[in-house]
């Protein structure tokens, strides 16, 4: 298992710097920044480092979240406040069996001044939040700290799953086929949309599929859109005479 820790839109070097020593504390090695609004090889950033400086220079930037977790088969989001339509936060406890069973899960923090948004955590599969005393405002670097401590100090236990499960590029893909089906046959509008679609992102990110099973359901998506245009085509909503399995034998 290689835990990532995806910063998101962070705004200061030092905050960068401390980050990766505190995932080099506790044996993360994979950071990668979303849209950095600073420099993260800033003298200042190297200085609060110490001797994760390498783990620093090593960091990925990426434009976009979605490509950040592309390659990586759970996303887990940090938060401290509950939203509506979202996953609930649990405890770090609660979801580290899921981490330590999955192949390239992530770890994702908002910017230090407001977190994350609602749109990122859509792409996370859970949400995490730090149990704290009643000011539950943690420094970048300490949440980074507490949580890879916590999905990583039980690394040598037996684990109780082991699965494979879609890479967040493949879900996302998923998701926006399910949009564009839904929208098709006047399941959804546009203004009830996201609410509809976050519904079921957290209905079916508790599955966690594998990556056949994607498949398999974008299959059902690609024949309920064959069967919706053939029939606008024709006029009815009877299908032609052995056509019923048209769209999946289509790619």
């Amino acid at each position: 298992m290689t835990l990532a820790v995806v910063l998101v839109s962070p705004k200061t070097p030092g905050n960068i710097g401390s980050a990766a020593r505190a995932m080099l504390n506790m044996g993360a090695k994979d950071l990668r920044l979303v849209a950095p609004r600073c420099n993260h090889l800033d003298s200042g950033a190297v200085a609060m480092a110490v001797h994760a400086a390498d783990l620093l220079r090593g960091a990925t930037i990426y434009p976009t979240l979605r490509e950040a977790l592309a390659d990586r088969d759970l996303s887990v989001g940090t938060s401290a406040r509950i939203r509506s339509d979202l996953p609930q936060p649990q405890h770090p406890a609660q979801i580290r069996p899921f981490v330590r069973a999955a192949t390239a899960p992530a770890l994702v923090f908002g910017p230090e001044e407001s977190g994350l948004t609602n749109a990122d955590l859509e792409q996370c599969q859970m949400t995490v939040r730090i149990p704290t005393g009643d000011y539950a405002s943690l420094n970048l670097a300490q949440a980074v700290l507490l949580v890879c401590y916590e999905f990583l100090q039980g690394q040598d236990e037996p684990l109780d799953r082991t699965r494979k499960t879609a890479t967040r590029e493949e879900m996302e893909a998923m998701y926006g086929h399910l949009h564009d089906t839904m929208h098709l046959i006047g399941y959804t509008d546009a203004v009830r949309a996201r609410h509809t679609l976050r519904l079921w992102r957290a209905l079916l990110d508790r599955a966690l599929m594998n990556s056949a099973e994607s498949r398999l359901f974008r299959g059902l998506l690609r024949q309920v859109q064959w069967k919706v245009e053939d029939a606008a085509k024709r006029g009815t909503t009877e299908p032609r005479p052995g056509q019923e399995i048209e769209a999946q034998n289509q790619d």
